[in-house]
């Protein structure tokens, strides 16, 4: 198959998960993939609470967050990079970006999102994705993630692998769409991803 006549619909199974949508690394563009949450899914703390964590600071390149993380330590992070699901085991934390995508393309709820100045801003995915409203994104279309479904998120936090200091790392709320920084000492839900190219 040509990856650059590549079409899925955001929650059809593809690489080892369920697709998300495109998304720009750089020069690259890649399908965001998200693991199925029987085995993707768990819950920790972010890690290295009062460390500034170098190389974890990127809003889009999620891979690149998660080994920082794993090499300072992180236990969130080094349970995820160690997955292997479906033959796949490069997943990982889902940077700010990619994580906003996920609520974008799969919100498991029919409720209206909490819009903030920037809530929903997301540059790196394609098309870019611009500040939420009360009624976009609507729920998501796809059975499986809809609330109640085998792979929803959860309507609750999730950790992104973007770090904002060394105190405070970003998530997003699925229940709504919110955006903000947590303490990184906190529990907190994480789905894992992965990247498949399409062009660079």
């Amino acid at each position: 198959m040509s990856m650059e006549n590549f079409e899925a619909k955001p929650g059809e199974a593809f690489g080892g998960g369920f697709y998300v949508g495109r998304f720009r690394v750089g020069s690259a563009e890649y399908a965001l993939v998200v693991a199925p949450k029987s085995v993707g899914e768990i819950e920790g703390e972010w890690g290295n609470y009062g460390f500034d964590v170098p190389g974890a600071r990127s809003c889009c390149d999620g891979a690149a967050n998660t080994s920082a993380m794993k090499e300072a330590g992180s236990e969130l992070a080094s349970v995820i990079a160690g997955l292997d699901i479906n033959g796949f085991r490069d997943w990982h934390l889902p940077s700010r970006d990619e994580l906003e995508m996920c609520f974008r393309y799969l919100k498991p709820t029919p409720d209206e999102n909490y819009c903030t100045f920037r809530d929903g801003d997301n540059p790196s995915s394609i098309p870019v994705g611009y500040p939420y409203t009360k009624q976009d994104p609507a729920q998501t279309a796809a059975d499986a993630f809809m609330e109640g479904g085998d792979e929803a998120f959860n309507p609750a936090w999730y950790w992104s692998s973007t770090q904002s200091s060394r105190n405070y790392a970003y998530g997003q709320y699925f229940e709504n769409g919110t955006q903000l920084i947590n303490d990184k000492h906190i529990l907190l839900r994480a789905r894992a991803v992965r990247r498949v190219l399409i062009s660079n």
